[in-house]
Parts: structure tokens; sequence; C-alpha cells
């Protein structure tokens, strides 16, 4: 009996480090994609190479309407809002003036965004188990984009990325696409390697900020404006689902889901509210208690 129960106990040690072992597990998330805009957008989706497509690649999202789509563990990709997009009777090819796919329908179907564009990328469970996300503009802007974590936990800064402000309104003359189709990136609009960070200018001692991704950031402190804008643009949460927001509003744009060292955060309806702890309540009674004595 002592040997059969000494082979149990080593059988459930052994199990038990087997399990500790294995690799932190990842879960589906969920991608919300919110139209906050007055017009009709079609966001498109576009999965890196080696990761499995979505259920859907492109869509239509009148305003004001919302769909969540469910993503796999470790999916990595980009998503944009296309907009002023329609139907060709005579040929039946679908194609918007920003943010086209190339692919003549609603469904992207591996066709990725024409520039310019604004877009944000994610790579879930990558490093450390951390989901990797942020809103670029390297590639222009076509609208204003929020990306929200939700329900994250367990590590990341769960930051939430991106801007209400419209940079259509104040692009230069000189980055403006044709027919009011968004703000072009100076890589774009010039070609030249040091807008680009290529050739020469290829790494990020030698590439720096220029003057028109420098207007960028000022106006979106939390986007990327230009290749190697790493330090303040990439953002890590962990197993979190996700908001992605076109024309948000100007007060969205400005909460933040970073979490405070010295108060709980509970988020209820879109507010933000300081929830007491028992510490602070007894304290309060207490000075009460001493004041009324």
């Amino acid at each position: 009996m002592a040997a059969t129960n000494c082979f149990h106990y080593h059988l459930a040690t052994i199990f038990s480090l087997a399990i500790l072992s294995l690799p932190p597990l990842a879960f589906p998330a969920t991608f919300t994609f919110v139209n906050q805009c007055s017009y009709t957008v079609w966001p498109g989706i576009l999965s890196n190479a080696g990761t499995a497509q979505l259920s859907t690649t492109g869509f239509s999202l009148s305003s004001g309407a919302s769909l969540p789509v469910p993503v796999p563990p470790s999916w990595s990709g980009r998503m944009w809002g296309r907009t002023l997009c329609s139907l060709n009777p005579d040929t039946g090819r679908f194609a918007c003036l920003t943010g086209d796919c190339g692919f003549g329908a609603i469904e992207c179907a591996g066709g990725g965004a024409a520039t310019p564009a604004t877009l944000a990328e994610f790579t879930l469970d990558g490093a450390g188990g951390l989901d990797f996300y942020d809103v670029s503009l390297v590639d222009g802007f076509n609208l204003p984009m929020l990306v929200s974590p939700r329900g994250g936990g367990g590590g990341g800064n769960c930051t939430v990325t991106g801007r209400a402000v419209d940079l259509n309104a104040r692009c230069p003359a000189e980055l403006r696409a044709a027919g009011g189709g968004g703000c072009r990136s100076a890589c774009e609009a010039f070609g030249e390697a040091k807008y680009c960070c290529s050739g020469e200018y290829a790494t990020p001692d030698t590439c720096g900020p220029s003057e028109y991704s420098a207007a960028f950031k000022s106006a979106c402190p939390r986007a990327y404006s230009y290749a190697y804008d790493d330090g303040t643009s990439t953002f890590t949460c962990a197993s979190a689902d996700y908001v992605i927001t076109f024309c948000p509003a100007p007060s969205t744009s400005e909460k933040s889901s970073e979490r405070s060292s010295s108060a709980l955060l509970v988020s209820s309806g879109g507010d933000l509210r300081v929830k007491p702890s028992f510490w602070s309540i007894f304290a309060i009674f207490v000075a009460a208690m001493y004041v009324a004595v």
C-alpha cells in the first residue's frame, strides 16, 4: 500500500510539474468595430503572412452601427476604414476613394489599403504572452481612429491609442490627396529616402522625424508618425478584447485605460469612476467619530 501511495504521489508531482512547464494559454479575442462617423465606413482587414484570414476581410458599417468580429489566438494583421465607396453599375466593381483594397469587392480577400490610410495594427499573444498594438499614420491619414482595450489583465499598459482629430482639415497643401482623398505621408508625396526611411536613412539612427511627421505626432501623440516612432507608439495588453472606433468623439479620445497606482478605476457605461477602498472608508469613519467626540 505504501508503495502504491508513493507511486501516486510521484505521478501527481510529475503531472503538476508538466502543467507548470506548459506555455501560457492563448485565448481568442473579439474586435468590435464602431462607426461614429456621420457617413458609412467600409472596414478592411488584412492578416499578416502565415496568419489565418478572419471570418470577414471587409464589410459595410453604417453611421452609428457596430460589428463584433472574432479573432483567433496569435493573430496578427492590420485594419482600416474605407470611405467614399461605390459599386460601378457597368462593371460591377466596388471601389473606394480612400483605403481601397483593390479587389473590386466589399471583401478585401488579402488586399491591403491604398494610401493614404489610417491603420490599426495588432500582434496578439506575442512576446511574453502580450498583445502588441498601435495606430499608424506612416501610410498617411484618411479618417480618425481609436483603439480601446477592454477587459485586459495580467500585463501590459492597456493604453487607449489613436485620436479624434481630423487631420484632413489641417493637411498641408503638398500632402493633400487628389479629390479630398485624405492626407498623404511625406514619403508618398515626395518619394525621398529621408522621408521613407530607406537607402542611407534605413536605420533608427539615420531616420528621424521630419517636419511633416512631427505635425502628425503633435496632433496624434500616441500614433506612429514615421517608421521608427516605436517608443511612444506601440502599446501592450494581455487577454483583452478591442474596440476600433472610427470618428470617435473628442471626449472619448482623451480617455485612457492606464492603471492608477493610487485608485482602482472601474469602467461603467464609458465613464471612469474611482472606487474607494475599504480602508479609505474606514479612515473617514474614524475621523468622523473623532470629530464627534
